[in-house]
């Protein structure tokens, strides 16, 4: 259930004098965020102290929620950058921020398709699998209470992007390791059908990374006839993953072409990207592009790795596509080394973070920012594919991905011209 933050009720109302500091608190934390953490030391070209006098008497002034809110979003609209939010408190904040219910998982991922939370993929040997559940099965319900109306009011709001949008439903499919959950779902021909999944460890061998808590890290590659095909769910692990992707490079020297899956990758570590692109280019000296910091800035340099693939290169990408997926994809298609398939990218290639205001609102900042090698940012514009494809539910109740397909063909096509040409 969705619930209602403290201000909700009076966000056309006349607030009181502590609902009043509290604005005015909230407007002092985004302001000093801004000033200590933007990757400007004057962000946006601006003089941030100019602004603090300009917007100070303003949220002093405002007497409802949602003027309190015009005040923060016109004082961030003078950044002209994207990842810098508001969002209202209660409501659709709390719903995206509700997180995972435990680190149980039923093996299921989804993507939101015509509105519906469509299962695009089941984990091998996890319980949905061994319940039966296919890709193209619509899940309605989840413990008994509807997905339609959270998918609709998610899905109305602007503010939310898709990424965000498909991570909140999918976190009421989680809950503690050990647990059940009981799940609605629409099979082929609609047929309704209700299953008690229990919930697993998540696919992966846990992984950390500094500070951050470990996370389940998995890659699959295997051959599609003679095209190479590579998917991993995050940039972490980097011994093992690095080992495996080269390990596949070195299998695929006589494949027809090579399949980079990075739907539904969030990121993780960036120099992986560099190290990853090496066995794809030949040239010395290419980068994938540059990330600024306050302190300092990072050149994605690649430096060519032995053996390399020189065939061609198709890099899968959808909404959930984050980060360090960005970055590499979008890298490699600046240099021409890679053809996107897929829908555009999460827009997401900056380090972000939410936090809650003391008002209950949330607020939304990047720390850094990144120009890819073509001179384009990444951060609000995503990696727009090369050729737009996207995933269907009926496709996917025949058994058919269309974007792996579509990659597959491309790769077909140019094997069938190279041979031609000798």
């Amino acid at each position: 259930m969705i619930a209602l933050g403290a201000c909700s009720l009076c966000a056309y109302g006349q607030l009181t004098a502590a609902q009043r500091q509290l604005n005015i608190d909230s407007f002092e934390k985004v302001w000093i965020t801004i000033r200590d953490k933007h990757w400007e030391k004057n962000p946006g070209g601006l003089d941030w102290h100019a602004v603090h006098e300009e917007f100070r008497p303003k949220i002093e002034q405002a007497q409802t929620m949602e003027q309190a809110r015009a005040v923060l979003r016109e004082m961030l609209g003078r950044l002209h950058e994207t990842h810098f939010a508001i969002f209202p408190g209660g409501g659709v904040y709390d719903a995206v921020q509700e997180g995972v219910q435990g680190p149980g998982s039923t093996g299921i991922d989804l993507r939101i398709l015509d509105g519906e939370a469509v299962v695009t993929s089941v984990d091998p040997g996890s319980p949905a699998e061994l319940a039966g559940v296919q890709r193209g099965w619509a899940i309605r319900e989840v413990n008994g209470m509807p997905l339609g109306d959270a998918i609709r009011q998610l899905s109305s709001d602007p503010s939310i992007p898709e990424i965000t949008l498909t991570r909140a439903i999918l976190a009421r499919l989680s809950g503690p390791a050990g647990g059940k959950i009981r799940i609605g779902f629409a099979a082929a021909g609609d047929v309704p059908t209700t299953l008690q999944l229990a919930l697993a460890e998540p696919r992966g061998i846990p992984a950390g990374f500094g500070n951050l808590p470990p996370q389940p890290v998995w890659i699959e590659t295997k051959k599609l006839d003679r095209t190479g095909y590579i998917r991993f769910n995050m940039f972490l692990d980097v011994v093992r993953v690095m080992n495996s992707f080269a390990k596949m490079i070195a299998d695929c020297q006589k494949c027809d072409g090579l399949i980079l899956d990075l739907r539904g990758n969030p990121g993780g570590i960036g120099a992986m990207a560099m190290g990853m692109a090496g066995y794809l280019v030949r040239k010395p000296g290419l980068r994938l592009g540059t990330m600024y910091t306050r302190e300092a800035s990072l050149n994605f340099i690649i430096n060519p790795r032995t053996p390399g693939f020189s065939g061609p290169v198709a890099v899968l990408l959808d909404a959930e596509s984050a980060s360090t997926s960005e970055i590499l994809a979008g890298g490699l298609k600046d240099l021409g080394r890679a053809r996107i398939f897929g829908t555009r990218s999460a827009a997401a290639a900056l380090p972000s973070v939410i936090e809650r205001l003391p008002n209950g609102d949330g607020f939304q900042y990047a720390v850094a920012n990144y120009i890819s090698e073509g001179g384009k940012p990444l951060e609000g514009a995503g990696v727009q594919p090369d050729i737009e494809v996207k995933l269907s539910r009926h496709a996917l109740l025949s058994g058919h991905d269309t974007v792996l397909d579509a990659a597959l063909q491309w790769i077909k096509s140019e094997t069938a011209a190279s041979h031609a040409a000798q």
